[in-house]
């Protein structure tokens, strides 16, 4: 599964190429946005604080029609720019909730933690540890937020994160490499200024990756005595190893050829 999910995360990025640049030309707009709003720290805390919650909220409902994309590239399917204004008011709710764990986590990681750890003791270490641990279960779950609220589109914002927790933990190696994956994808967005593979070419191989582990969950119904550790991938993955197609550097180059 891990070597098939590579293969088509390229893949659906490299023939959605010219979209997903131009959608995190976006992403990157609002990061120097985000840059720029340090400048405010001259006028207080409060206009700094205001500006980056405005960003962040701004960015949590523009990955929500963007994932309407990533859905679409999914699925073999190429219209980009009616996906993404499709997708504002189809994820708005779920945008609004993961704007809610971003400042959750934020605080979180910025606040609290340090609160616990230099008071209480004993009690306060115990306390940050645990803390700790809850905000590195949600950096490994929520990957699948956007991906599931797609694939599931008739659950609510917060059965839709109880499910993030849920696929994470059945599914804890896979979520492991797959926060691996996002890691060096984070390492390649950096290097090519953001523009591949980007925020959308993350959210993208999210869509893949739970595109994936659907199938999975499908096959088990259908076969519910199968032994889950020794799944014959082969079989569960034909369709999607079709749709993909063998490819050559050659047809990646000139695909009309």
């Amino acid at each position: 599964m891990k070597g098939f999910f590579i293969k088509k995360a390229f893949f659906d990025g490299w023939d959605n190429l010219i979209g997903m640049v131009l959608l995190n030309l976006v992403y990157l707009a609002l990061f120097f946005l985000a840059l720029y709003s340090f400048s405010l720290t001259s006028f207080g805390v409060l206009p700094f604080v205001a500006g980056m919650v405005a960003l962040l909220f701004v960015y949590s409902v523009f990955s929500g029609a963007v994932s309407n994309v990533a859905y679409a590239y999914s699925d073999y399917r190429r219209d980009t720019w009616s996906d993404l204004k499709a997708g504002f008011s189809r994820y708005f709710r779920h945008a609004l909730l993961r704007f809610a764990v971003y400042i959750f986590q934020i605080v979180l990681a910025l606040f609290v933690i340090p609160f616990y750890m230099r008071n209480f003791g004993l009690a306060g270490t115990i306390i940050s540890v645990i803390l700790i641990w809850l905000e590195i279960f949600s950096l490994i779950a929520m990957p699948y937020y956007w991906a599931l609220s797609s694939h599931l589109p008739g659950d609510r914002p917060l059965k839709t994160l109880k499910k993030c927790f849920i696929v994470m933990g059945d599914n804890m190696g896979f979520s492991i490499f797959f926060l691996l994956y996002n890691i060096v994808c984070v390492a390649l967005t950096v290097f090519t200024v953001g523009l591949v593979p980007g925020v959308c070419g993350m959210n993208l191989a999210s869509h893949d990756a739970v595109r994936l582990i659907m199938l999975k969950y499908d096959y088990l119904e259908e076969h519910p005595e199968a032994d889950r550790r020794h799944l014959p991938w082969a079989d569960i993955l034909y369709d999607e190893e079709d749709k993909v197609g063998p490819r050559s550097f050659k047809n990646m180059i000139f695909p009309w050829k």
